[in-house]
């Protein structure tokens, strides 16, 4: 029995094209804690416009906060990092996180 590669090849037996860390992309995630009344969506504010990132913070009725954050690859991971670390204000428990195209919907990013 053949075991199977541990660095697989695409079905055209080229190696994959090396990830774009400039492409644009956006981020979406709910972050779940203690995140509402504590300066958390100002933080992210603050993150963003370190970054260059453009997108939106929004308080949630069930406590979360959703971020939308879009920007080069390398920052929106950067970025994401600092979701889950321990130095963001509140308390952070969870991060759902989704990457995919960016919307361009967005100029700056803001907070409501």
């Amino acid at each position: 029995m053949q075991m199977p590669s541990i660095h697989p090849q695409p079905a055209s037996g080229r190696a994959p094209e090396p990830m774009d860390l400039n492409e644009t992309i956006g981020l979406s995630a709910v972050v779940h804690g203690t995140v509402q009344g504590v300066g958390f969506r100002h933080w992210c504010w603050w993150q963003a416009q370190e970054l260059g990132l453009v997108g939106s913070a929004t308080n949630n009725d069930d406590g979360t906060v959703s971020v939308i954050a879009e920007g080069p690859r390398w920052a929106t991971g950067k970025f994401l990092q600092a979701l889950i670390s321990r130095d963001t204000p509140g308390a952070v428990i969870t991060v759902d996180e989704h990457f995919g195209p960016a919307s361009n919907a967005f100029t700056e990013f803001s907070t409501h």
